[in-house]
C-alpha cells in the first residue's frame, strides 16, 4: 500500500534538463523512485542507506564499511554468497561506501527486475537470521587486508588518515577515514554488528530507484510484495551541515617509505551545495584545469619544481575539503612548491583573477558533465538518489547546474572565504629526507615519524600519531 505519491520531472522546458521519474513512499517508510527508460534492454537497481562512516561511534570505526562486505553474504531468502544468482543472469553488481551513504546496486536484463527486487529486500529484512560469527570473522579479515593493500602498503596510501584527522576537530564525523582501525574492526563483536544494523539498515532510512526498461505498474506490485512487509525501525536522526574552521594553521611532516616528495594543503570548505561549493569548484579549472590551469603553467611549465600538481573540492553533506596537492621534482622540495602555490593563489584571488572566459569554460565543462553522468541508467539512478539524500527531492538537475552560474568577482569572494582561513599543510618525504634539527622533540609536528621510529623502531599507526 502507498502512503504517499509524487510525480515529477516530466521533460523540463527548453534549456532545462531533467530526468522523468515517480516517487512514493511505502508505509514503512522506503523511499521508491522509478525512473524508465525504454530505450535500453537492461534495468539498474540501486538501493542507498543513509549511513556511512559519520554514523559510527568512537571505538567503533569501518562498521559501515564492514556492512558493506556482510550485505554479500547471503540473507534468509538466499543464504548462499550474493553473487551468484545474479552472476548467473549476466549481472553486474557491486557496492560501495563513503562518509555519508553506503549503497548497493546491479545492472540486470529487463527480465530479471524480479530477482534484483527479491534479493535485495532479502538482505534489507532477513540478514540478521543467517549472520554468523564465522561470516563476521571471514569479512573483518577481508576487510583488514583490504586496509593493508589500499592505505598501508601503496606510498601515500595513508595520506588521507592523516589529513582527516588532523583537519576536522575530535568528534566530528569526518575525523576518521571510511576504513576505520584495526583495532576497531578486531574488537567489533557479533552483537556490535547487529546493532548497527538494526539502527541504519532500516526501510525508513533507505531508499530505492529503479531505472531502466521496466513496466511501472510491475515494478510497483514487486516492490510492495518484496519490501512492504519488512518492518519501519526506529527513526534516525537528522544530519545538519557541520563547518568546523580550524583555530589556526597545521603542519605535519612525515616520513615514509615513498619514492618522492608530495604535499597537501587542504582546508575546511562549505558543504556540498552549500554557498561557495560551486564557485571552488570553478576555481579549480582556473588553477589545474589541465596544462592550462595557473598552478600547472607556473610549478611544472615555467620553473620546473613540481612533477605534477592538482586542486580539488571533496564536497560532502556535512562539511566539504578543499585541497591542493601537488610532487616534488627531483632536486626540489614540498616547501618551494607550497611557497609558489602561495604566490599563486595570491595572484588568483587578488590582482589576476579568473576572466569571464575562465568561468564560462568551466561552466560549459560542468555542464557536459551532467549530461555524461545521465548518459547510462546507472548515472541517472545515482544522481536521483544523491539529490534525494542531499535536497529532498530527486530532480535537483536545473538548480544544480545553476549554481555554476557564477562570475569572477563572485568566485573569488566565495574562495576567500575558504581560502583566507587557518589550514593543514601535510609534507610526506622520503624515510631518507628525515634530518630535521628537532627531530628529537616529541612536540615538533616536523618530525612526528622521526620521534615514533626511534621510540617503537616503526612507524605509527594512524591512531599513534596523533
Amino acid at each position: 500500500m502507498l502512503l504517499a505519491l509524487a510525480l515529477a520531472g516530466s521533460m523540463a522546458t527548453a534549456g532545462e534538463l531533467s530526468i522523468e521519474y515517480e516517487a512514493y513512499e511505502l508505509e514503512n517508510g522506503l523511499d521508491v523512485i522509478l525512473a524508465p527508460d525504454l530505450s535500453t534492454p537492461i534495468v539498474h537497481v540501486n538501493v542507498w542507506y543513509h549511513v556511512g562512516s559519520r554514523n559510527e561511534e568512537k571505538g567503533l570505526t569501518g562498521f559501515a564499511h564492514l556492512f558493506e562486505h556482510l550485505m554479500f553474504q547471503g540473507s534468509e531468502g538466499q543464504p548462499g554468497e550474493y553473487f551468484a544468482p545474479l552472476d548467473a543472469v549476466g549481472a553486474s553488481l557491486n557496492g560501495t561506501t563513503n562518509t555519508d551513504r553506503t549503497n548497493y546496486f546491479e545492472t540486470v536484463p529487463a527480465e530479471f527486475l524480479p530477482l534484483a527486487l527479491f534479493l535485495e529486500s532479502d538482505r534489507m529484512g532477513y540478514l540478521l537470521p543467517v549472520l554468523t560469527q564465522d561470516k563476521l570473522d571471514n569479512q573483518r579479515e577481508v576487510v583488514k587486508n583490504e586496509r593493508r593493500q589500499r592505505y598501508e602498503n601503496p606510498p601515500f596510501g595513508d595520506a588521507w588518515v592523516h589529513l582527516t584527522a588532523n583537519l576536522w576537530p575530535e568528534g566530528h564525523p569526518y575525523q576518521h577515514t571510511t576504513i576505520g582501525s584495526h583495532e576497531d574492526l578486531e574488537n567489533a563483536s557479533l552483537d556490535d554488528v547487529t546493532d548497527f544494523f538494526q539502527t541504519w539498515y532500516v526501510p525508513n532510512n533507505a531508499a530505492l530507484v529503479v531505472a531502466g526498461n521496466f513496466d511501472k505498474e510491475v515494478a510497483k506490485a514487486k516492490i510492495e510484495e518484496y519490501f512492504a512487509g519488512i518492518p519501519r525501525g526506529e527513526d534516525v536522526p537528522h544530519w545538519e551541515p557541520a563547518p568546523a574552521p580550524l583555530a589556526s594553521d597545521v603542519e605535519i611532516r612525515l616520513f615514509q617509505d615513498v619514492p618522492e616528495q608530495r604535499v597537501w594543503i587542504a582546508w575546511p570548505s562549505p558543504a556540498i551545495y552549500e554557498p561557495g561549493d560551486a564557485e571552488l569548484d570553478l576555481l579549480n579549472a582556473t588553477l589545474a584545469g589541465g596544462k592550462d590551469g595557473r598552478l600547472y603553467q607556473e610549478l611544472v611549465q615555467k620553473r620546473g619544481i613540481a612533477k605534477r600538481v592538482t586542486a580539488y573540492q571533496v564536497s560532502s553533506m556535512l562539511a566539504s575539503t578543499y585541497v591542493i596537492e601537488a610532487t616534488a621534482a627531483e632536486g626540489h622540495t614540498t616547501d618551494e612548491l607550497v611557497q609558489v602555490i602561495d604566490e599563486v593563489m595570491k595572484d588568483t584571488l587578488s590582482a589576476n583573477p579568473p576572466t569571464v572566459e575562465d568561468i564560462a569554460a568551466a561552466q560549459a565543462n560542468y555542464e557536459a558533465g551532467f549530461y555524461g553522468r545521465i548518459s547510462t541508467i546507472s548515472g541517472k539512478a545515482n544522481l536521483l538518489q544523491f539529490y534525494h539524500l542531499v535536497k529532498g527531492e530527486a530532480d535537483w538537475i536545473t538548480e544544480d547546474i545553476a549554481r555554476y552560474d557564477s562570475t569572477p568577482e563572485k568566485v573569488v569572494a566565495e574562495s576567500k572565504i575558504v581560502l583566507d582561513q587557518p589550514r593543514v599543510v601535510m609534507h610526506i618525504w622520503p624515510d631518507d629526507s628525515a634530518k630535521s634539527d628537532n627531530s628529537d622533540d616529541p612536540n615538533s609536528a616536523s618530525s612526528t615519524y622521526t620521534f615514533w621510529q626511534k621510540l617503537f623502531g616503526k612507524k605509527p599507526t594512524a591512531e599513534e600519531g596523533q
